[in-house]
């Protein structure tokens, strides 16, 4: 079942073209992974799909569709809870840990009782932090450990009850024991959720993704299932760039 389907986009900063008419579908509950060099345009395809280019007054042509639903006909905070976005950089809210689990739940609706402390504690508890943190929930969640508030954005993600999951770089600049941890989440919520992981670790990629797209210079290069991108890729570019011969 096809989750996101992109077919001819296109996206322009001023006179820049970061997207050349890339078509790619995303299955349901699959980690698709996003690998490529700098520039190559695997952020501007996360900032498509969750339609903040507009913040960037970019140009955009083609369609992305949510199940069957164009993304620009779906009001934009509906499609930014339904599609959350975590960056590279963990972005904590000033406040507590229990603050920064609320406050995007409280933005949509009023809850009664525990109900809201329900949602805290099933979001946390499937970020693998729940251990880690229920005896710290009205810390400040600056307290916390980069890896740790990583988990923490991916619990508020969660919280927010999302079908679509994109990660720009989320491990970058954390320690391998962090990253085993995030990697673990993954792989325990894509029963749930499907993934988009941009990363410039390809062992990363190998590791967790079940298809692999590789972007060179805004082009779509190839996408196949990881195990075919990395042994056999049907071109000398993919190729070079998971050998180190470039990136």
């Amino acid at each position: 079942m096809i989750k996101v389907s992109i077919k001819n986009l296109n996206l322009f900063y001023n006179k820049v073209q970061a997207l050349k008419n890339i078509s790619l579908d995303i299955e349901k509950n699959e980690i698709l992974g996003v690998i490529g060099p700098a520039n190559s345009g695997k952020s501007s395809l996360l900032r498509a799909i969750n339609r903040l280019s507009e913040n960037d007054y970019a140009r955009l042509s083609g369609t992305i569709i949510l199940d069957d639903t164009d993304i620009f006909t779906i009001p934009i905070n509906d499609l930014r809870r339904r599609v959350g976005l975590i960056f590279a950089t963990p972005v904590v809210l000033p406040g507590s840990i229990h603050k920064n689990m609320s406050y995007g739940p409280k933005l949509h609706r009023r809850f009664k009782g525990s109900e809201l402390d329900e949602i805290i504690f099933n979001a946390l508890s499937a970020a693998n932090l729940w251990k880690e943190v229920k005896d710290r929930l009205k810390d400040s969640a600056s307290t916390l450990s980069g890896g740790q508030q990583q988990r923490l954005c991916i619990a508020r993600t969660l919280a927010m009850n999302p079908e679509v999951i994109m990660m720009d770089e989320p491990c970058s600049g954390l320690d391998p024991i962090s990253t085993a941890k995030i990697e673990a989440t993954m792989f325990e919520l894509k029963e749930k959720y499907t993934f988009i992981l941009v990363t410039n670790n390809t062992k990363q990629a190998a590791r967790v993704a079940n298809k692999t797209a590789f972007f060179l210079a805004g082009e779509l290069i190839e996408i196949d299932k990881t195990e075919k991108i990395f042994t056999n890729p049907a071109d000398s570019r993919t190729d070079g760039y998971i050998r180190g011969k470039f990136g």
